[in-house]
C-alpha cells in the first residue's frame, strides 16, 4: 500500500496548523494601521525578509511539483530550478532597489509613482490580480494531493481545507503573520531537506527483488467521478484498493546489488548506469467510460541524467522548431517572471530601506540556490526508492521520507503543508492589497480611512480564496510545476516590461505602460486557453486541434508587451509632453 493514514502524521499537521494559525492571531493584534497589514510597516529585519523570501518562493512547485518531475522525468526537472533561480539574478541587479524606492505598498504604486495615474493602477491591478489567481492554482493542487495520505481525506476536502485556513491567517494578520510564516517554512524547509539528501546518499542504490511489471495498473472513472481499480473504489479506507508503488531499480552497473551509502558525486554515477522502473500514464475510454492506465516503463539511468524525457521537454531531441520554441519561451518565462510576481515585489516593501532590499534579495537567493541542488537528490532518491505513486508525481518527495520513516514522512508533509499555506497567503495578501489600493482607493477615487482600506482588503481575500479553491478543484492531477510555469510566463509578459521600461526608458508614456500592461496580460492568458497543453489535460480534446503550436507563451508575450510599450509611447509623446508641461505651469 502507498497510503495508510497516520495518527502521528495527522498530530504533528494539526501542531503545525495550530501554531501558524495561533502565530497569526497573536501577530495580527501588532497590525493596526494598513502600513502594518500590508507591508509590516517595513519594519522587517533584512535577514528575516531573505528567509522570508525563501519561503515564499519555495512553493509546492519547488518542493513538491520539482522532486516528482526529476523523479518520473529526471533532469527535466531541475531545469526548472535553473530558471527560477536565474531569475532572482533580474531581481538583485534590476529590480530590488529601484522598486524600493518607487513603491509604497504594491506593484502598482511603483507604476503609478511617475505618473500618478488611475490607469497605470487599474491596468496593473488587474494583472496582479490575474497572476496572484493562477499561481494559486498549482498551491491549491499541491495542498490537495497532500491531504489525501496525511489525514486520509479525499482531494477536494485538502483544497476547501486549505483555502479556509489561508483565509483566516490573511484576515487576522496580512503580511505581519505572513513575513514571519514564511520565514519559519523557509528554514525548516531547507532544513529538513538537507535531511531527506543526506538519508538518501547514506542509503545508496539496490536492487529490488522481483523483475520488471508486466501488466498497467488500470483505472476506472465511474460516472460519479469514483476511481476504481479491478472494480473496486480507489482510496486508503479498509476494503478499498491502492495502485502499487513505482521506482523499482532493476539492475546496477558491474552486477552489483547494493551500492551501500554513496557521496553525491558517486551517487549520480551510480544512477547513470543503473536500469530503473516508473511509470507513464495513458488515458481511454473502454464502453463509453474513461480508463487512465499506468503502463510500466524502463528507463536507463543515464538518460535520465540528459534533458528531453518530459513533454515539455522532448523539443531539445527533436527536428521540428515549435516543441524547441516551447522549451525556450518556458526558460525565457521562469527567467523574467521571477522579479513580476506580485507577492514577491510585495515584500521588498517590508524593509526599511535600499540596501535592506538588496541584503534581503542575496540571502534570498543564497538559501534558494541551496534548496535547489537539494531537490536533485530528493528526486533522484524518489525515482530508486520503489515508493512513488505512478498517478501523482507531486507526491514523490513526502512518499520517499516515508520509506524512512513514519516521522520523516510527517515532518516532511507538514512543512510541505505549511509551505502551500505560507505562499498562498503571500498571494492573497498581495491580491487583497491591490483590490483595495489599485482598485477601490486608485480606479475608483474612494477615500478610506486604515480601518475602512483594510476591512476592503480582508473581505477581497475571502473572494480570491473562494476562487482559488474552485480553481484549484478544477486542475486535479496536473503537475504543479508546469502550473507555476503559466504564471510565471504571465507575469513576465504582464509586469516585466513595463517596470523595466519605466525604470530605463525616459520616453515612456503612460499610456504606453497602461496598454504594455493590458496587452501582456491579455494576449499570454489567452495563448494558455487554447494551447495544446489544455485543450489535452482540461479540456479533453485532441492536442492537435489547439489553436497555437505550442503551449508556453513567454517568447511570443514578452515581446509583444515590450513592442506595444514603445509604439504608444512614441504615438502618445507629443500628448504626454504637453500634459506634462500643463503641470509645471499649473
Amino acid at each position: 500500500m502507498i497510503y495508510t493514514p497516520s495518527s502521528l502524521a495527522v498530530i504533528v499537521f494539526l501542531f503545525m496548523v495550530i501554531g501558524t494559525v495561533a502565530l497569526s492571531f497573536y501577530l495580527g493584534s501588532k497590525a493596526k494601521s494598513s502600513a502594518g497589514y500590508f507591508a509590516a510597516g517595513g519594519e522587517i529585519h533584512w535577514f528575516v525578509n531573505g528567509i522570508a523570501f525563501a519561503g515564499d518562493y519555495l512553493s509546492a512547485a519547488s518542493f513538491l511539483g520539482i522532486c516528482g518531475m526529476v523523479a518520473f522525468f529526471g533532469f527535466d526537472g531541475f531545469l526548472y530550478s535553473i530558471g527560477f533561480l536565474a531569475g532572482w539574478l533580474v531581481a538583485l541587479l534590476i529590480i530590488a532597489e529601484p522598486l524600493k524606492r518607487l513603491g509604497k505598498y504594491t506593484f502598482a504604486d511603483a507604476l503609478a509613482s511617475k505618473f500618478q495615474s488611475s490607469g497605470i493602477r487599474s491596468a496593473a491591478g488587474f494583472s496582479t490580480l490575474i497572476v496572484s489567481i493562477v499561481y494559486l492554482i498549482p498551491q491549491m493542487v499541491g495542498a490537495g494531493a497532500l491531504v489525501k495520505p496525511l489525514l486520509g481525506l479525499q482531494y477536494w476536502q485538502g483544497v476547501v481545507l486549505v483555502g479556509s485556513i489561508v483565509v483566516i491567517i490573511v484576515v487576522t494578520a496580512g503580511m505581519v503573520s505572513t513575513t514571519y510564516v514564511q520565514f519559519l517554512k523557509g528554514g525548516l524547509l531547507v532544513i529538513f531537506s538537507l535531511v531527506l539528501t543526506i538519508l538518501v546518499l547514506n542509503r545508496g542504490i539496490q536492487v529490488a527483488p522481483g523483475g520488471p511489471r508486466v501488466e498497467p495498473q488500470r483505472v476506472t472513472i465511474a460516472s460519479d467521478g469514483t476511481k476504481l481499480i479491478d472494480g473496486i473504489p480507489l482510496g486508503l479506507k479498509e476494503g478499498q484498493k491502492n495502485l502499487q508503488p513505482v521506482g523499482k531499480v532493476l539492475s546496477l552497473s558491474e552486477g552489483k546489488q547494493s551500492t551501500g551509502p554513496l557521496d553525491p558525486i558517486r551517487f549520480l554515477t551510480e544512477l547513470s548506469g543503473a536500469q530503473v522502473e516508473l511509470s507513464q500514464t495513458n488515458k481511454s475510454t473502454v464502453n463509453d467510460k474513461p480508463v487512465v492506465e499506468y503502463a510500466p516503463r524502463v528507463v536507463d539511468g543515464y538518460e535520465m541524467m540528459a534533458p528531453g524525457n518530459h513533454p515539455t521537454f522532448k523539443g531539445i531531441r527533436q527536428q521540428q522548431w515549435f516543441p524547441k520554441l516551447d522549451f525556450v519561451s518556458l526558460m525565457l518565462a521562469l527567467f523574467a517572471g521571477t522579479a513580476s510576481l506580485p507577492h514577491i515585489l510585495i515584500r521588498y516593501y517590508t524593509v526599511k530601506d535600499q540596501a535592506s532590499a538588496r541584503k534581503s534579495t542575496i540571502v534570498g537567493i543564497a538559501a534558494i540556490g541551496f534548496f535547489y541542488l537539494l531537490t536533485l537528490y530528493i528526486g533522484f532518491g524518489a525515482m530508486v526508492s520503489g515508493s512513488m505513486d505512478p498517478s501523482d508525481s507531486n507526491m514523490a518527495a513526502p512518499l520517499l521520507a516515508k520509506s524512512f520513516s513514519e516521522l520523516l514522512f510527517a515532518a516532511v508533509s507538514a512543512i510541505a503543508f505549511t509551505t502551500v499555506l505560507g505562499t498562498v497567503s503571500g498571494l492573497i495578501v498581495a491580491a487583497g492589497g491591490c483590490v483595495a489600493h489599485d482598485f477601490v482607493a486608485g480606479m475608483l477615487g474612494m477615500k478610506l480611512s486604515d480601518h475602512q482600506l483594510i476591512r476592503v482588503a480582508k473581505i477581497s481575500s475571502i473572494v480570491i480564496g473562494a476562487l482559488a479553491i474552485m480553481a484549484g478543484l478544477a486542475f486535479e492531477g496536473m503537475n504543479v510545476t508546469y502550473l507555476v510555469g503559466w504564471a510565471f510566463a504571465i507575469a513576465a509578459s504582464a509586469n516585466l516590461p513595463a517596470l523595466l521600461m519605466l525604470l530605463f526608458y525616459r520616453d515612456t508614456t503612460k499610456q504606453g505602460v497602461i496598454w504594455g500592461v493590458l496587452v501582456g496580460t491579455i494576449s499570454s492568458v489567452l495563448w494558455i486557453a487554447v494551447c495544446p497543453e489544455m485543450f489535452k489535460s482540461l479540456y479533453g480534446l485532441d492536442p492537435k486541434q489547439a489553436w497555437v503550436p505550442f503551449s508556453q507563451p513567454g517568447i511570443v508575450t514578452i515581446p509583444l508587451s515590450f513592442i506595444v510599450i514603445v509604439i504608444v509611447s512614441k504615438l502618445t509623446a507629443r500628448a504626454h509632453r504637453t500634459e506634462a508641461n500643463e503641470t509645471l505651469t499649473s
